[in-house]
């Protein structure tokens, strides 16, 4: 039972950073080739809130001790950077990868687990609702500072486009005006779903490795 679980920690922290720094690649991608710098923020959010708050709980809930969040964070925040400096090495934009904030966020799933005195149910509802409304507001710095996407899209312009990312007239400000609110309004309600689904996963694990051991 110790090596399977040893080798469940392992392939965790594998899939931790080939996932976050897959999705962050791809939110860029979608952020930086497009002029629609505020739509595609809440694109980027959502997609980073969901990301963390099923495997954060997941991690947390499989190990049992509080802070594991913010350590899964940090793995990703590493290797995230890893790979934003694997790219600008390959002559991409600097700000082609957007490093999330996760860090934040992840604190308050901890922090929902260990003021609850590790209640699964309270982490699902207030981990998940916290960490959907607070990532999209920690992630206002990425918003303010990153290079203007259409100015890049001409700079750094790729051979083939798909239609939705060549750069047309901006349209910001067409559909709604906060992405932070549609991204916190979003990330809230999906997070609670995801967040249950990082613990069934939990116990989907325990059984799987349940059943494994029998065979030692």
């Amino acid at each position: 039972m110790v090596w399977l679980r040893r080798c469940t920690h392992y392939l965790f922290i594998v899939v931790v950073a080939v996932n976050s720094t897959l999705l962050t690649i791809n939110a860029g991608d979608y952020i930086f080739y497009t002029d629609w710098a505020w739509t595609s923020f809440v694109v980027f959010s959502v997609s980073q809130t969901l990301m963390l708050v099923v495997g954060a709980c997941y991690y947390l809930t499989f190990t049992g001790v509080p802070g594991t969040a913010t350590y899964y964070a940090l793995i990703m925040t590493v290797y995230t950077w890893v790979a934003k400096g694997a790219w600008f090495a390959l002559g991409y934009p600097y700000d082609f990868i957007v490093t999330p904030v996760w860090l934040p966020s992840a604190m308050l799933i901890d922090l929902a687990y260990w003021a609850t005195k590790k209640n699964k149910h309270s982490l699902i509802l207030f981990g998940g609702v916290m960490c959907g409304m607070s990532l999209p507001l920690f992630n206002m710095v990425n918003l303010i500072t990153v290079a203007d996407p259409l100015e890049t899209a001409f700079k750094y312009p790729r051979p083939t486009l798909a239609p939705y990312m060549t750069p047309i007239e901006p349209q910001v400000g067409k559909f709604y005006n906060s992405p932070i609110a549609l991204g916190a309004g979003a990330g809230a309600v999906l997070s609670v779903t995801m967040a249950a689904l990082g613990c069934k996963l939990n116990t989907w694990t325990y059984r799987w490795m349940a059943a494994w051991s029998k065979w030692e």
